[in-house]
């Protein structure tokens, strides 16, 4: 039989019996020849040195990389833990702390409430709390939580801090609205207590942004009055019970008529800064009826 001649151009392959058999003759035989010598195990542990032992310790590195990342992660969730905890914390005792103010607050200002119904004894009076003002920076007018129900009364005086806010408007069954002395609307009949002069306590609320707020209709032929003086409400007030402190005057000026005198007084009482009030139950007409 003639051999087999690839022709050109055709695949030179060999038969996958042939391919096995050499293989596994190749396999028994450096398995005989590990076993008995060193000449293949020495290549392969110095192969294994340069390739083999640089991807272990970067295995290592790598691991002991991850590990303490792990532990930096551990530590931040830990302190992230311990972060909102102290936030919480800080929430609270915030929130107590402004409470404390605001108690302090009222208790300052219940003292004064108190300091001034022992001065004016004479009067059955009530507490109010503010619960609502007309819009700007002063309490020229506003709503209390009394009414009615609890016996007040339009024209009922109103006291605060040192002495006279103002007087009842308006009424309802649980709320009365306050109109201040210091309202553009207002006009007091005062009293000089020193001289026991006579002067109307107008409302200005530009004057009150300096702090002030103007009188007039001043008699005072004999130059008694002075700055500082004491001006309460009047005998002669149609809507306001005698002898409540109104404020101090600051400045006094004799008119273009040498008759009468003007000028500005201090409140006696902070219209920036309100929050409780008195309420006395007694109206002028029934004092006078008296």
């Amino acid at each position: 039989m003639s051999p087999v001649i690839p022709q050109k151009g055709e695949r030179f392959t060999i038969p996958g019996k042939y391919l096995l058999f050499v293989l596994t003759i190749i396999c028994i035989a450096l398995i005989v020849i590990s076993f008995n010598t060193d000449i293949l195990s020495k290549p392969i542990s110095t192969v294994s040195g340069f390739v083999i032992t640089p991807i272990q310790n970067g295995i290592s590195k790598a691991g002991s990389y991850l590990s303490g990342r792990k532990e930096d992660l551990k530590q931040l969730r830990t302190l992230l833990e311990e972060n909102e905890s102290l936030k919480a914390k800080l929430d609270e005792l915030t929130i107590e702390n402004i409470k404390l103010q605001q108690d302090r607050y009222e208790l300052v200002s219940l003292r004064e409430l108190y300091e001034l119904d022992s001065q004016y004894d004479d009067y059955e009076k009530v507490g109010a709390r503010i619960i609502a003002k007309d819009s700007g920076n002063w309490f020229h007018s506003f709503v209390i939580n009394k009414g009615s129900n609890d016996g007040l009364e339009v024209d009922m005086n109103v006291m605060a801090g040192s002495g006279l806010v103002g007087r009842i408007s308006d009424v309802g069954p649980n709320w009365a609205k306050v109109l201040s002395i210091i309202d553009d609307s207002s006009n007091t009949s005062g009293m000089v207590l020193s001289t026991s002069d006579n002067l109307i306590v107008t409302g200005d609320l530009q004057c009150y942004s300096d702090g002030v707020i103007p009188f007039e209709k001043l008699v005072d032929t004999a130059d008694r009055v002075v700055e500082g003086d004491k001006i309460v409400t009047s005998n002669v007030s149609d809507k306001y019970l005698p002898g409540i402190l109104i404020g101090y005057i600051s400045s006094i000026n004799k008119d273009s008529n040498n008759l009468t005198k003007s000028g500005y007084l201090t409140p006696a009482v902070d219209f920036d800064h309100l929050n409780e009030v008195l309420v006395i139950k007694q109206l002028k007409q029934i004092v006078e009826e008296e």
